[in-house]
C-alpha cells in the first residue's frame, strides 16, 4: 500500500504542541466534498438558466464557407445560433498590467478559418441541454478543407517566424563533445497527451444588465477575471470571477478557453444564464494539451563518469495561432555540474489546437530525455547510474553561478537507495528474477524550479471566536484550504474547526495562480504577515478598551496565545479570550491585510537559485511469455523545502506517481493524418493509469526548511512529484528487457525483440 514518510532533518524548527504545521492534517474541505455539498461549476442553477452547445470543425484545416442554422433555429426551445457572420465584437487582450493570458488566444468565432479539428465554428443555446445538443447536430457547415499537418516528425528547418532560440550556454560543447572518450548521442520524443481531469472545463455565465458573474472550473480566478474582462471589452470591474472547488485541472485550467467566451456572450445577448460545459472528446482539441517534443541530446564524460559537456536540442509543436514554449531545458542546465553545456530549442506548427502547461511543464518531457541519457551513459561506462549522478552533483547553479539555497540531492539519491534497496541490484539486463517474473530497477533524478510571486490575504479575528481567512487565489484540490487554516493554527493557535478559510473569488483580495507549484509558498507569508497583523491590532485593541483588563499597559507587554491575551510573563489562562475583548469594545472583528513579495524582491533570495530536487526509484516485472511490462513499487525522496502536510504532500506525490506511470507506459493523442481527429479522445481509448496499475508507492520528503522562500521554508510539490518518474520506469524497462525505448509510450511492439 502507498505509504508516506518524513524523514524529518535536525534543522527542522520545532512547532508548538498544539501547532498543526508539519504535521499529516486532513483537509478542512474533506467533509464537503464527501458529502456532496461543495459546489463546483456546472453544478450552479439559476432560475431562467439554458444551456449551451458547441458545433466544432469536422476538418483539421481550411475554411468555413457557410453555415446553415436555418434547420437548427427552427427547433424546438431553440433561442440562438451564434457563429462568425452574427457574433458581437470580442477582442484579443493587450499589452498592460492588467491583461492576463488566455488558453487560445484566437477570440472565438474571430474569422472563417480552421486550424485544427474541434475547433468551435457555432454555437447552439436552447431551454435544455438535450434541445441545445439535438439542435448543434441540425447545424450544417460547408468547408474548403486543406490537408492539414500533423507529422509527428518534428525536425522541420527553423524560419523567420519561428528561429532556433539559445536558452542556457557555456564553454564550447562541440570541443568538449569531440574529446569525451564516452558518448551518448540519442534522440527521444514525448508524444501529445491530454489532460483529463475527471472534471471537464465548464462555465456558467450570469448577465444581469450591467456586470457578469461566471461560475468558473479555474486555476486563477484573478487572470480570468482579466482575460475575460479584455476579451468581452467590460471593465473589470463588472466581473466576478467563482470558482471555490475543482476536480483537478493539472495545468489545464490556467487560462481562460473559447467556451468561457461562449457562455458570456450568450449571456449577455438573451439576458438569461448560460450554462456549457465541454465534452471529453471536445477535452482533446479545444482545451489545451502537453505538446509534442522531440529532444536529441548528447553527453560526453570521462571514463570515471565525469560530465565534460551536455547538448540538449529540442523541439515541441505548438498551434497555427499561438506560440508555446516548452521549458524542456528548465533543468538541464543546472541537475549536473559540466563545464560545456549548450540548450537550444525551437518550435513546430502543426494544425493542433494550442498547447497549454501540463504538470511540470517543460521539465518533465526534457527530464526524460536527460535521465535517459544518463542511464544510457552509466551502461556505457558500466558503471552504477546512482554513483554517477552522485558523481557530478553540485551545490553551485553553474547557469548562473550562484549557490542553490538548498539542496540534497546527493541525499535523496543516498537516501532512495538505501529505502530501494538499491544495493542487491546486479547489473546485467535480465538478470533479477522473481516468482517467474524477471525484474528491472531503474532511477532517476528530479529537478522544479522554486517559485514565490507576490499576494495578500486578509485574516480577521471576529466576536464569536472564529478566524476568518480570505484570498482570490483557488484550491484546485491540492489542499490550499488546509494549509490557510494550517498557518493561521500555528500563529494563533486557534483549532481548525474555528477557522473559516475563503477562497476562489476574484472579488477577494489578490492571490496567485495555482500552477507552477508556487501557491504555497506564495500565499503562506502573507498568511502569516495578516495574522501577525490581526493579531496586533487585537493587542492594540485590548489596551485602549475601557473596562479591559489591560487598558492603559503598553501594547508590547501584551501576548496572543491560544485565542487569550495576555501578559507576556504570565500564563495565557491568566488573560482574557479575544472574543471577549471584541464583545467588551463592541467591535465586530480585527483585521490584518497580509502581503508576500515575489521572490526577486528578496535580497536574500536574489543571491541564491531556488530549486527543490528528488529522485525515483522504479521496479517493474517483465513476463516476455505475454510482453507485459507492470510497474510493482516505487520509491520516491524528495528535497522541496518544509513540508507543511505531510499527509496532503504525500497525495500529491502518489497521484504524481499514477500520471507518470500513465506517460511511460500509456498515454498518447493519436492524430488521424487525414483531417487532424484525434482518433482516441476518449477514456476507451486513450488509456490512463487505474487502480489496476497502481503499484506500492513509498514517499520520503528530506524536510530542509528554505528560508530563502519565507518564514515557513516550505516550496511547491505538485510538478517535481511527476518530473523524472517517467525515465526511472523507462530505464527499468531496460534493466529488465534489454530494450531502450526512447519514443514514449513504451509498447508491447517495442518490447518484442527483448
Amino acid at each position: 500500500m502507498p505509504e508516506a514518510i518524513l524523514d524529518t532533518p535536525s534543522s527542522t524548527p520545532a512547532s508548538s504542541s498544539s501547532s498543526v504545521i508539519g504535521k499529516p492534517t486532513p483537509r478542512i474541505d474533506g467533509p464537503l466534498k464527501t458529502t456532496g455539498t461543495a459546489q463546483y461549476a456546472v453544478d450552479y442553477h439559476f432560475p431562467g438558466l439554458v444551456y449551451a452547445w458547441p458545433v466544432a470543425s469536422t476538418i483539421g484545416s481550411g475554411k468555413v464557407l457557410a453555415i446553415d442554422s436555418a434547420q437548427a433555429e427552427k427547433m424546438p426551445g431553440v433561442l440562438l445560433v451564434l457563429h462568425h457572420g452574427n457574433i458581437a465584437s470580442l477582442y484579443h487582450t493587450g499589452p498592460g498590467s492588467y491583461s492576463g493570458r488566455a488558453g487560445e488566444s484566437r477570440p472565438l468565432f474571430a474569422d472563417d478559418v480552421v486550424r485544427y479539428y474541434g475547433q468551435y465554428v457555432a454555437a447552439v443555446v436552447a431551454e435544455t441541454l438535450e434541445q441545445a445538443q439535438a439542435a448543434a447536430a441540425a447545424v450544417r457547415v460547408s468547408y474548403q478543407a486543406e490537408k492539414p499537418n500533423v507529422s509527428m516528425d518534428l525536425s522541420d528547418p527553423q524560419t523567420a517566424d519561428l528561429p532556433l532560440h539559445t536558452e542556457s550556454k557555456r564553454g564550447d560543447v562541440v570541443a568538449g563533445f569531440a574529446s569525451a572518450p564516452v558518448q551518448v548521442d540519442q534522440t527521444y520524443v514525448t508524444p501529445t497527451v491530454t489532460h483529463n481531469p475527471m472534471e471537464m472545463h465548464g462555465t456558467v455565465a450570469v448577465w444581469d444588465g450591467s456586470r457578469f458573474t461566471l461560475y468558473e472550473s479555474s486555476q486563477g480566478v484573478v487572470n480570468h477575471l482579466n482575460v475575460m474582462a479584455e476579451m468581452l471589452g467590460v471593465p473589470r470591474e463588472n466581473i466576478q470571477v467563482i470558482s471555490r472547488f475543482m476536480g483537478s485541472g493539472f495545468g489545464g485550467k490556467l487560462f481562460p478557453w473559447p467556451h468561457s467566451l461562449m457562455a458570456s456572450v450568450a449571456s449577455r445577448q438573451l439576458m438569461r444564464p448560460v450554462k456549457v460545459y465541454v465534452p471529453r472528446d471536445l477535452m482533446f482539441t479545444a482545451v489545451g494539451h502537453r505538446p509534442e517534443t522531440q529532444q536529441r541530446m548528447r553527453i560526453g564524460a570521462q571514463q570515471d563518469g565525469t560530465l565534460v559537456s551536455v547538448h540538449q536540442d529540442y523541439r515541441n509543436s505548438t498551434s497555427l495561432g499561438d506560440d508555446f514554449h516548452e521549458n524542456c531545458g528548465e533543468a538541464t542546465p543546472l541537475l549536473y555540474s559540466t563545464p560545456n553545456l549548450l540548450v537550444t530549442s525551437a518550435m513546430v506548427r502543426r494544425n493542433i489546437g494550442a498547447p497549454t502547461p501540463m504538470r511540470g511543464p517543460g521539465a518533465v518531457p526534457g527530464l526524460f530525455a536527460l535521465e535517459s541519457a544518463m542511464d544510457e551513459l552509466a551502461v556505457k561506462l558500466d558503471m552504477d547510474p546512482v554513483a554517477l549522478r552522485i558523481k557530478n552533483d553540485t551545490l553551485i547553479d553553474e547557469s548562473n553561478g550562484k549557490p542553490f539555497s538548498s539542496r540534497h540531492y546527493k541525499e535523496c539519491l543516498q537516501l532512495g537507495a538505501e529505502k530501494f534497496g538499491w544495493s542487491r541490484r546486479t547489473p546485467a539486463v535480465g538478470s533479477m528474477k522473481q516468482d517467474g517474473l524477471t525484474l528491472g530497477w531503474g532511477v532517476a533524478g528530479a529537478s522544479w524550479g522554486a517559485f514565490r510571486g507576490g499576494a495578500q490575504a486578509l485574516v480577521s479575528l471576529h466576536d464569536d471566536g472564529s478566524a476568518r481567512a480570505s484570498c482570490a487565489t483557488q484550491d484546485v484540490g491540492t489542499g490550499t484550504y488546509t494549509i490557510f487554516a494550517q498557518v493561521i493554527n500555528d500563529k494563533t493557535g486557534l483549532p481548525l474547526n474555528r477557522i473559516q478559510v475563503v477562497l476562489g473569488d476574484s472579488s477577494l483580495i489578490p492571490g496567485p495562480t495555482s500552477g507552477g507549484s508556487v501557491v504555497t509558498a506564495t500565499i503562506t507569508p502573507a498568511i502569516a504577515d495578516g495574522a501577525d497583523k490581526a493579531m496586533r491590532a487585537m493587542l492594540d485593541l485590548a489596551v485602549s478598551t475601557p473596562g479591559s483588563q489591560f487598558q492603559g499597559k503598553p501594547a508590547s507587554s501584551l501576548a496572543f496565545t491560544g485565542g487569550m491575551v495576555h501578559i507576556k510573563t504570565q500564563p495565557a489562562s491568566s488573560g482574557q479570550p479575544f472574543q471577549q475583548l471584541l464583545r467588551l469594545a463592541n467591535v465586530d472583528a480585527v483585521h490584518g491585510a497580509g502581503q508576500s513579495d515575489a521572490l526577486y524582491a528578496l535580497p536574500q533570495a536574489r543571491k541564491v537559485s531556488t530549486h527543490s530536487f528528488g529522485v525515483h526509484f522504479a521496479e517493474v516485472t517483465w513476463d516476455p511469455g505475454i510482453a507485459q511490462v507492470r510497474v510493482r513499487r516505487m520509491v520516491s525522496v524528495l528535497d522541496a523545502g518544509r513540508i507543511l502536510n505531510p499527509k496532503a504532500g504525500a497525495n500529491q506525490i502518489m497521484g504524481a506517481a499514477m500520471m507518470g506511470i500513465g506517460m511511460a507506459l500509456f498515454e498518447q493523442t493519436i492524430y488521424q493524418p487525414n483531417n487532424a481527429h484525434p482518433i482516441n479522445n476518449n477514456f476507451a481509448d486513450y488509456i490512463v493509469a487505474t487502480n489496476a496499475d497502481s503499484p506500492r508507492i513509498e514517499v520520503h520528503f528530506l524536510d530542509y526548511p528554505d528560508y530563502a522562500m519565507g518564514e515557513y521554508g516550505a516550496r511547491g510539490i505538485g510538478e517535481i512529484g511527476l518530473a523524472g518518474v517517467a525515465p526511472a520506469i523507462a530505464n527499468a524497462v531496460y534493466h529488465a528487457t534489454g530494450v531502450r525505448v526512447r519514443k514514449l509510450p513504451v509498447r508491447v511492439e517495442d518490447l518484442l525483440t527483448a
